[in-house]
């Protein structure tokens, strides 16, 4: 059987086994879909990457991104740590912004000092969630409608539904039940009050799965949350985002408007370095 490097590091903290883990396996391209799957499933994390070799000029890598369940075009954390481990592998690594190739397309990611950040990509889907649905979700987070002060799609591949509630408290106080959130991806947003929770953050975000669980620290989530508040004048065009609080992480996740791009970026740690027999 043959034998991959392998890494597994931890993304949007600058504190190891505070943020969010990510297993990468590099020189993945001899690997069938079943097997990287099937790996993704016996890591058990959010995300599993694979690096294989890119099938257009312009990127430097191409990347494949799996769920336990599912792969998907595209995903935040997943883009940072699989850009860490890249930078990591590469003999000559370039000296500007490196492209990445995935199911999502061509998306950029610079160096800031210790950070990485990604270009957000552009939204497939926005604008306002109907009102049935918005009603489920506020039944599933155990919140009155009320309290939901606005919805939008901020789908970029995983199909993200944002919310925004009142205070980064009433984000922290959710207790979602899954079985009602079933089949949806719904991420909240709540503002720090900074006589209460200090001026580390602006937001607290929390980020609900398809598939019944909390997911520590979500790049894509983020950059979708970031497309549609700075767009609507909710938040300042640079601004950091606090997440996995609830899970005892302590993610956090640096949003920048430059031009035209939003780019969204944290610190990454390398925690586990060997090889992987597949």
């Amino acid at each position: 059987m043959p034998t991959f490097s392998f890494q597994q590091v931890d993304v949007f903290s600058s504190q190891p086994m505070r943020g969010n883990p990510l297993a990468v396996v590099v020189g993945a391209d001899q690997l069938t879909d079943a097997e990287m799957q099937a790996f993704a499933n016996w890591t058990n994390l959010s995300e599993t990457t694979f690096l294989l070799k890119p099938t257009v000029p312009e990127a430097h890598y191409r990347v494949r991104i799996f769920t336990p369940i599912q792969e998907l075009p595209f995903a935040g954390h997943p883009t940072l740590g699989s850009a860490h481990v890249w930078l990591s592998q590469a003999e000559n690594p370039p000296e500007g912004e490196v492209v990445q190739e995935c199911g999502a397309g061509l998306v950029r990611i610079r160096r800031d000092g210790q950070r990485l950040a990604f270009a957000a990509p552009p939204l497939r889907r926005s604008g306002a969630v109907e009102e049935a649905l918005v009603e489920k979700i506020a039944a599933g987070l155990g919140v009155a409608r009320t309290t939901i002060e606005d919805a939008n799609w901020i789908d970029n591949g995983p199909d993200w539904i944002g919310v925004l509630l009142p205070s980064r408290a009433y984000v922290l106080a959710v207790r979602p039940d899954f079985s009602i959130l079933a089949g949806t991806r719904v991420g909240i947003a709540g503002r720090f009050s900074p006589e209460a929770d200090g001026d580390e953050a602006l937001f607290e975000v929390r980020a609900f799965s398809n598939r019944g669980t909390e997911d520590p620290v979500t790049g894509s989530l983020n950059a979708g949350l970031a497309q549609w508040l700075i767009g609507s004048g909710i938040a300042p065009e640079s601004y950091v985002a606090a997440q996995g609080t609830v899970l005892g992480r302590a993610g956090r996740v640096h949003v920048d408007k430059v031009g035209g791009d939003i780019w969204v970026g944290g610190e990454v740690a390398t925690c586990i370095s060997g090889t992987v027999t597949l």
